[in-house]
């Protein structure tokens, strides 16, 4: 058993400053901020936090440190009050231990053996890189997870697994997703549900599929087939998920890890293909040709969460003119104007120019004819105008009449430099059927009215419509009957549809070529970069295209109105994320759920060879999923067509051929809750929580909720929580680069620099992820990591004096609560008050609340107070006394408590100290829990709470009171009229009878716990029942301290009556009185006379 040393606690003081504006602001932050106060006022002083190291010392030096009754070893107040307590308190005892190390004789301490000294092999120092390792094999070696889980019978808690990607080593981001839901699910355990919590990974797809390519040389992939690529890409997804599945073990997670989910297995495949069957017999998936958007870098349509949209993108945006011909509805008020007048276009993408069908105007703007008064001066070559031209157009020399949106006028003589004369104006609606020619191909085109998405806001007003390469033109073009032309091929480039432009590049020089061609022809007004956001593929990083191809779609407008409904049932966390997914599904088009890739689940359609019409219903499905469920869906590729027909079609498999599309991967990962929580034993839909990056909105929780609502009506989840991305500490995006990485494993094992990256563990990377409000986005960094580190270095320094202070002590020592003094029950009622908060905020998943509750009230609130006065009584009040037990009573209930709270966020300490508890514990239902995971949630004590508001009141104040009479001493030590606080009595009056009252039955209390002097680490303790002069001039130091607004309370200080007890250094009359221990005050003579001499000491290092 180590004793544990109190030699040195000062001097390698590592303290972690907490502003006052930063504990104001975590204050501010808190919905208990009221009850904290009222509860804890020591929140209202405390600006700072420092906890003391310790240094080793031999089984010889800790023999004299009978003296160390009073060292305040944990201080918790700021830098410069931890000081101050040293010297005014305990600088007696260290000088003692001090001296004696340095061999004085032997008498000097002749009532060690007396002195109840803390012990316990609970090491400060975490040494996390080995101790976390030991305690998880601890874990895994009893199957804890697992029989927690079993005994439990509090009901079932189903937390599902969105599947990370199988593509690469986690980042800062997986840790944050994956110890949050850790977090979750161990609190349900110690609430005594069953906990089910199936990790999943997704395993299909396009980035695995380019890292396979990636890794061969340009020969072998020329060899390669669909089947060999396949093989590649699971042996590659299947080691992925080792390597992950091995990391996040490291930080802590408990999960079902010898049976994951992967979208690879055969039995996900089949019920995936079971999900798609259903959505097709309902009619919600269709085949038809209409714009995606389109990579051309990965050759394939993406959905929209495989969009990203970077900063910085800068389009070329055009301005030109198209010949109107026929006027239709309003021919008679613009037929003065032909045939000069044009309609003016404005277009971000000048490549869809050849496939324009229309041009859209908003039927319910103003237009108005302009005529072109003056030719603009070029000023393209002016600075700041380096990439703007102006065009040919407006070097005609004759008349020119444009048609604009009203409001534009002004904006567009801005941008243009010239002179707009308006000529006459005309309703949207009037030029509906008008018809204009073609720029390129000479077509003639008519003039539709198209939707909301027309506006004044940019622009001229009228809309350049191609059907073949947008949404909002492909609705318009239904509407009409436009054609939907798209004469761009896979890569991205134009096809021979195009005429001139064939075989060039859409985002590069075909762009060009159509600007030059219009410009050539005088159609082009003007030509100038535009900055606006853009979408790129997530993959490759680069620009994609709407583009019309023959794709499969889930129909969204056949159950979108369900699914709004579904997400009504919903709980959001954060609320606002509701409001997000309703805009998102309410706005989306339908679903493109076809890719053209290899690595993934085929979609089961056959196609007529010579008619191309699809063949796929109930029995082709059902046969599919059949043959899946067994081979896989390698069956696809390696199977013939008539063995993958049903036996009623066979006959007619030389007439088909198989579709080569893949199902998108948020199909994949969308159909979890199918595959999983519909599959498995003891799982079931929906699932209690779906936990993801806010990013998921569009992702999985979008897929996952479309898939459910068109199968079953409902959404998959009962709640969803979301949280935000990892920044740096300057709130910058992580990149290779700006060398701002943070890596999780680095943070957990560290780095080749050790000084650098010091290894901290997984409970603080843990304690990182409960500290920060996830529900926006996250910083981490250096910095915040010590912090971090010093915070749990303190955690776990309050968690070792509660075991040190209890070696000796047995749960058959406990003493009754209405035999507690009230010092004690005031201590329980705190801490009851903190476990309900923290209940409360677990059951809310606020856990950054929770790191703020642990953090005052156990790092600071406790060690400024209750363990610094606790001192007293555990070291000197004697083994077996009462004031000794009622306070071991509190510890024991404290350190049970704090454990049992902790160990959601962090495991490995709860469980450490778990492990060295100096007694059994043994739950309500008889049973005795050997870690901590069994030990269950701490029980709801009512009678704890019970203290009247007047006792309540009556400790803040004394409280409060405790703090000013400090400073008063601070005062007397400077002055040199004390050096310890036990060399000081003190003096008080008030002129607030019911308090005076209060503190005279204080100092006279007969439980010695309750004591003024006690409360203020004093030796004696003087309460005046009036003031004057004979009174003032008896105290060398005073000061007054108002309470509330209306009484004050006078303090005095002058040194103490009588000599100093040898043993607990308490100045006493009685000192002397004594002839066996003449050196002993009253207390410690009644303590030494019922205690033997040892014949030898039983503390060893």
């Amino acid at each position: 058993m180590e004793v544990i040393p109190f030699i040195k606690p000062f001097c390698s003081r590592l303290p972690i400053s907490l502003t006052t504006s930063q504990s104001q602001m975590a204050m501010q932050n808190s919905p208990y901020k009221v009850l904290l106060l009222r509860k804890y006022p020591s929140f209202r002083r405390t600006t700072s936090a420092s906890l003391s190291c310790f240094g080793r010392r031999s089984s010889s030096q800790f023999l004299s440190l009978l003296n160390i009754l009073n060292a305040k070893y944990y201080s918790t107040g700021s830098e410069s009050e931890s000081c101050v307590s040293v010297k005014k308190r305990s600088r007696g005892p260290v000088m003692a231990a001090k001296k004696n190390s340095e061999g004085l004789k032997q008498e000097d301490g002749k009532y060690k053996h007396t002195v109840d000294l803390p012990k316990t092999t609970f090491g400060m120092r975490a040494n996390a890189v080995v101790r976390e390792p030991e305690i998880q094999k601890l874990w895994d070696e009893n199957q804890v997870f697992k029989k927690v889980v079993e005994r439990n019978d509090g009901g079932s808690f189903i937390l599902h697994d969105g599947p990370p990607y199988a593509n690469g080593d986690l980042h800062i981001g997986h840790a944050l997703n994956k110890i949050l839901k850790d977090i979750i699910n161990r609190y349900k355990l110690l609430q005594n549900y069953k906990v089910h919590y199936v990790p999943g990974w997704d395993c299909h797809g396009l980035p695995i599929e380019l890292k396979v390519l990636q890794s061969l040389d340009e020969d072998a992939r020329k060899e390669l087939t669909p089947i060999k690529l396949r093989k590649k890409a699971a042996k590659f997804a299947i080691a992925t998920v080792k390597a992950q599945m091995a990391s996040f073990q490291r930080y802590g997670v408990w999960a079902d890890w010898d049976h994951p989910y992967r979208t690879l297995d055969p039995e996900y495949e089949a019920a995936q293909i079971e999900v798609f069957g259903q959505m097709t017999l309902q009619g919600y998936i269709y085949r038809g040709r209409k714009p995606v958007h389109w990579s051309p870098s990965s050759r394939t349509a993406l959905a929209e969460a495989e969009l990203e949209y970077p900063e910085g993108h800068v389009s070329k945006s055009m301005y030109a003119i198209f010949n109107l011909v026929d006027a239709k509805k309003s021919h008679d008020l613009l037929e003065e104007f032909f045939p000069n007048l044009f309609v003016a276009i404005w277009t971000t993408t000048p490549w869809t120019i050849p496939a324009n069908a229309a041009v859209a105007v908003n039927a319910n703007l103003q237009y108005a004819v302009v005529e072109v008064q003056s030719s603009p001066a070029d000023d393209s070559a002016s600075p700041g105008n380096a990439k703007k031209k102006l065009g040919n157009v407006f070097k005609q020399q004759e008349s020119l009449f444009l048609i604009v949106a009203l409001d534009l006028i002004p904006t567009l003589e801005a941008k243009w430099g010239t002179k707009l004369v308006l000529k006459k104006t005309v309703m949207g609606s009037d030029l509906e059927s008008s018809r204009y020619v073609h720029p390129i191909d000479s077509r003639e085109c008519p003039i539709v009215i198209g939707g909301d998405y027309i506006t004044t806001e940019s622009g001229t007003g009228l809309v350049h419509t191609a059907p073949g390469h947008g949404q909002d033109d492909y609705v318009t073009g239904l509407k009409y009957g436009l054609p939907i032309r798209s004469p761009v091929d896979d890569d991205g480039k134009f096809t021979e549809e195009a005429g001139q432009f064939c075989g060039l590049d859409v985002l590069g020089n075909g762009n060009d070529a159509v600007i030059e061609y219009l410009d050539k022809n005088c159609s082009l007004v003007m030509v100038e970069p535009y900055k606006h956001k853009y979408p790129y593929d997530w993959r490759t990083k680069k620009p994609t295209i709407f583009r019309a191809t023959e794709q499969w779609f889930a129909s969204v407008e056949g159950f979108r109105q369900a699914a709004i409904a579904a997400i009504s049932q919903v709980t959001w966390v954060p609320p606002q994320a509701e409001k997000r997914i309703i805009s998102m599904t309410s706005s989306r088009s339908d679903w493109c759920i076809s890719r053209q890739r290899t690595w993934g689940v085929p979609i089961p359609v056959f196609y007529h060879v010579e008619t191309r019409e699809p063949l796929m219903n109930e029995a082709t499905i059902n046969h599919i999923k059949s043959i899946f469920s067994q081979k896989g869906s390698d069956a696809w590729w390696y199977m013939t067509v008539e063995e993958l027909l049903p036996n009623d079609y066979r006959h007619k498999a030389s007439e088909y051929e198989k579709g080569t599309d893949t199902m998108d991967v948020w199909f994949d990962s969308g159909s979890s809750w199918a595959a999983v929580l519909e599959k498995r034993d003891g799982l079931s839909s929906p699932a209690d929580v779906y936990l993801e990056g806010t990013d998921q909105h569009r992702g999985w929780f979008q897929s996952s909720l479309l898939t459910s609502v068109a199968t079953k009506g409902r959404a998959p989840y009962s709640a969803v929580v979301t949280h935000g991305f990892v920044l740096d500490e300057r709130g910058l995006k992580m990149s290779k680069s700006l060398g701002n990485v943070v890596d999780p494993i680095t943070v957990i094992d560290g780095g080749k620099n050790q000084k650098e990256t010091p290894a901290y563990g997984a409970d603080v990377l843990r304690l990182w992820v409960s500290s920060v409000d996830y529900t926006g986005d996250v910083l981490i960094g250096p910095q915040i990591l010590r912090q971090m580190s010093d915070i749990y270095r303190k955690l776990r320094g309050t968690l070792r004096f509660l075991l040190a202070n209890l070696h000796d002590w047995k749960i058959d020592y406990a003493v009754p609560y209405n035999e507690l003094p009230k010092i004690d029950q005031h201590a329980l009622f705190q801490l009851q008050n903190v476990v309900k908060n923290i209940k409360d905020n677990y059951e809310h998943y606020q856990f950054f609340k929770i790191f703020q509750l642990i953090q005052r009230f156990v790092i600071v609130d406790l060690s400024n107070f209750y363990f610094d006065v606790a001192k007293d009584r555990l070291y000197v009040g004697g083994t077996t006394s009462c004031t000794r037990r009622t306070c071991q009573t509190v510890l024991a209930e404290h350190l049970l408590t704090i454990v049992k709270v902790i160990a959601p966020i962090l495991p490995h300490l709860a469980e450490d100290v778990w492990q060295h508890l100096p007694f059994q514990y043994t739950t309500e239902d008889g049973q005795i829990a050997k870690y901590v995971f069994e030990s269950r949630w701490p029980s709801n004590e009512e009678r704890y709470l019970a203290l009247p508001d007047e006792e309540v009141q009556y400790w803040d104040k004394i409280l409060e009171l405790r703090t000013e009479v400090n400073k008063v001493l601070e005062v007397a030590r400077s002055g040199k009229l004390i050096g310890s606080s036990l060399e000081a009595k003190v003096f008080l009056h008030t002129a607030d009878d019911s308090f005076s009252g209060k503190l005279t039955e204080a100092c006279e209390s007969s439980n010695d716990a309750d004591t003024l002097p006690r409360i203020f680490i004093t030796s004696q303790v003087e309460i005046l029942p009036y003031l004057q002069n004979e009174q003032i001039e008896q105290a060398s130091y005073t000061g007054e301290y108002l309470i509330g607004e209306k009484s004050k309370v006078w303090i005095g200080v002058s040194r103490a009556e009588g000599a100093k007890c040898e043993r607990c250094w308490n100045f006493s009359p009685q000192v002397g009185s004594y002839n066996e221990h003449p050196s002993l005050c009253g207390r410690c003579y009644n303590v030494v006379a019922s205690q033997p001499e040892p014949a030898l000491a039983a503390a060893v290092s």
